[in-house]
């Protein structure tokens, strides 16, 4: 008979005790005795799981996973701390702050998200709680930007300006972001949970990806238009890709918020999803305990007691490129809102300060952040678009720019990142760099997406042209080196990319895309798009474009380490 000493937890009942031991979010004035006492002072538990409520999490050494265990690499004595923006929506004022406690902080720079936060690293112990009360005092926290309960809820950044928008659909992120976070009935969920709620026509808030995607959508009911919202549950990439189902469901107005709580109540209840870490996401039910569309929504029917209304037919959109990049009219006559790319996400104090003081020259102070790590000023008097956009330009916030500095989507890499195996962001710029320089007349849109590890903070299975991040042997050394998936997309014709079987060094990154595109532009049929160009030839042939000869597939070796519940992917 096995004693109590051999009995070890696993790491999900580990953590499912930690979580019901304790809530994080009623705690903080441990993490205020934390600063006063430092770093040393700070328990396990509190580092790898209790933080994370407060959207901090341990930085990594620079290494990534490589020199680690237990497939998670070293951490230093400090911090990343995420910053949440519901539906994007950003003040001048609040940037200005982010800029400030950037430059004090966090030496300087920051990251925009795939989720429409700001992300901060260096960040001490010593130094939280005066971040977190800055954050306060200005209408920002960190709540629930990381951790087992619901992550920052997307919309479309241009809610409420978009000239052909359905509906602003903005005030139900907002509502229910108050729902959720904070909450003590939603601080012990299974994992982390995704919303995205959007009135827009072109889903930019990536609802086949999220938990919940609600899209606006309109029907005729007496002859009367009535708008209301489709219904996705289950989405998510990471290491196992799952696009969100769709419910035969129209879900009015009034019901959006019980719909979000009654899924957040089955998602919490779910013992299924708390028995393994790395399998603990809504879309598991899907993919491993054989649950239906049908079966999810009669489960949810029973919990939020009313029947919805039969789905009304909808217009997803058809290759439509969702980063707002540019000049565009808004619904306010003689306004419109500019659209600046900023590099793999990458900004710097002075970049966004410079941001946040052009929003109040030429426009009425008002910002947006989007999943595409972009950054937009709304509201901007038709006759300022064109002088804020040189301005904008002029940071480094680029209006127009080439579809390769538009398209390129990074993750934090080895940088900052534990578990990446794979350094990003500076790749990342060099890629786009070469790419311009090799490629100067092409003008095809292109989502270029860098993720440094398999699970997919750079959400690289929906983009044309995604890459893995591993580690090759070049003589006695490991070298970055990433694997190629292709043809991902969203919306009409959405689809998983394909792991097309191809693997080079970082090095050969831009050699490989060129021969890839090259061929494209010689052989494109008539108005054929890269998805297209891509679904159109099988693996093999991709292969054989890629590497400028025909080569044997190689396995994408997936990393033995753990899925992270932190991460943004």
């Amino acid at each position: 008979m096995a004693n109590a000493e051999t009995i070890k937890e696993t790491k999900a009942q580990r953590v499912e005790r930690l979580k019901r031991e304790k809530n994080p979010w009623e705690a903080l004035d441990e993490i205020r005795g934390f600063a006063r006492a430092g770093f040393a002072s700070i328990p396990p538990e509190w580092l790898g799981t209790y933080f994370r409520w407060w959207g901090v999490y341990t930085q990594g050494d620079g290494a990534g996973v490589v020199g680690g265990k237990g497939g998670e690499g070293k951490a230093l004595p400090c911090f990343m701390l995420r910053i949440r923006i519901p539906n994007g929506i950003l003040r001048s004022s609040q940037l200005r702050t982010i800029a400030n406690l950037t430059q004090r902080h966090a030496r300087g720079i920051a990251d925009l998200t795939v989720r429409q936060n700001i992300q901060l690293h260096w960040i001490t112990i010593e130094a939280l709680p005066e971040i977190l009360e800055a954050l306060w005092q200005c209408g920002l926290n960190t709540m629930g930007a990381c951790g087992d309960v619901t992550r920052n809820i997307t919309g479309c950044p241009v809610a409420g300006v978009d000239a052909d928008e359905i509906c602003d659909a903005s005030p139900l992120a907002l509502a229910a972001t108050q729902m959720l976070v904070g909450n003590p009935d939603f601080c012990n969920l299974p994992r982390k949970f995704k919303i995205s709620i959007t009135g827009c026509r072109v889903w930019c808030a990536y609802p086949e990806i999220n938990d919940i995607g609600l899209t606006a959508i309109t029907r005729s009911l007496n002859g009367k238009p009535e708008t209301g919202f489709s219904l996705r549950v289950g989405g998510g990439l990471s290491a196992e890709p799952h696009l969100a189902t769709r419910l035969n469901a129209f879900v009015h107005w009034n019901q959006v918020e019980p719909i979000i709580k009654g899924i957040a109540e089955l998602f919490r209840e779910s013992s299924q999803l708390r028995e393994h870490r790395e399998r603990a996401r809504l879309k598991f039910l899907f993919l491993r305990h054989g649950w239906t569309a049908d079966d999810f929504q009669k489960e949810l029917e029973q919990r939020v007691g009313f029947h919805l209304d039969p789905a009304a037919p909808e217009t997803a959109p058809a290759d439509i490129y969702r980063d707002h990049i540019g000049i565009h009219a808004q619904k306010q006559p003689g306004h419109c809102y500019v659209g600046a790319a900023v590099l793999r996400g990458r900004i710097t104090a002075e970049q966004m300060r410079g941001a946040a003081d052009l929003a109040d020259r030429f426009a009425t102070g008002e910002l947006r952040t989007t999943n595409m790590q972009n950054l937009l000023v709304v509201n901007v008097p038709q006759l300022q678009a064109e002088s804020l956009a040189k301005e904008l330009d002029a940071i480094g916030l680029r209006v127009g720019g080439s579809p390769f500095w538009r398209g390129a989507v990074a993750c934090s890499g080895t940088e900052f990142c534990k578990l990446a195996i794979t350094e990003t962001k500076s790749f990342s710029r060099w890629l786009v760099e070469e790419l311009e320089e090799r490629l100067p007349g092409f003008e095809q849109h292109l989502k270029l997406h860098v993720t440094g590890c398999p699970n997919s903070c750079g959400q690289h299975w929906i983009a044309d042209i995604g890459i893995e991040g591993k580690k090759l042997k070049v003589g006695d050394r490991m070298a970055d080196a990433y694997y190629f998936c292709l043809g991902g997309a969203v919306g009409l014709h959405q689809s998983i990319a394909r792991p097309v079987g191809y693997r080079c060094l970082a090095s050969e990154v831009p050699d490989a895309i060129e021969r890839l595109l090259q061929r494209y532009l010689m052989e494109r049929s008539s108005n054929e798009n890269l998805r297209q160009f891509f679904a159109r030839h099988d693996d093999a042939t991709l292969r054989a474009f890629l590497a400028g000869e025909v080569v044997e597939a190689v396995p994408r070796d997936l990393s033995p380490g753990r899925v992270p519940h932190e991460i943004e992917g």
